[in-house]
């Protein structure tokens, strides 16, 4: 079976109800689907799922090293140093010398940066409603609360 399989049009109701019935099937499928989704609506207002990420983190928990914020987000280290070179040229983010070492950056979020976030932060908001529209606001809520049960049994909560 070759790659093509994958982007043929798929009809739902010829899929054998094992398939049908597997979690791991439904969520690598609505993976498939977030992941298209969020890149699309993210590259209309040029950003990147990552750009968010560090975005986030560094203003939830403050400025960190480019290993504290790879272990904060995800990014492998050697992702880090091209994502935050595109968030500085944008003037998103600021790097320092650490005081303490002066071989690292301290990495912050800027002004900018924390506007750049908001807006994110709404985009994102309007392509979950997309992604999730089938469900009610309740249902929206269970999932992300299962969802993160999951992720956290599983000890991968770090995205």
């Amino acid at each position: 079976m070759t790659g093509k399989a994958a982007d043929m049009p798929h009809d739902a109701t010829q899929t054998p109800g094992r398939l049908r019935g597997r979690a791991s099937r439904l969520l690598a499928q609505l993976t498939n689907q977030s992941d298209r989704l969020m890149n699309e609506g993210l590259s209309l207002v040029d950003a990147r799922k990552w750009h968010y990420a560090v975005l986030a983190s560094l203003h939830e928990f403050g400025p960190g090293s480019q290993a504290t914020l790879s272990r904060r987000t995800g990014i492998f280290r050697s992702d880090m140093v091209g994502v935050l070179n595109e968030l500085a040229e944008r003037d998103l983010v600021e790097r320092v010398p650490d005081p303490d070492d002066r071989r690292r950056n301290v990495i912050s979020i800027t002004p900018q940066g924390r506007r750049h976030l908001r807006r994110l932060d709404k985009v994102l908001d309007d392509l979950h409603d997309e992604l999730l529209a089938p469900l009610t606001s309740a249902e929206r809520t269970e999932f992300v609360r299962l969802l993160t049960r999951l992720v956290d049994h599983h000890g991968h909560a770090h995205s």
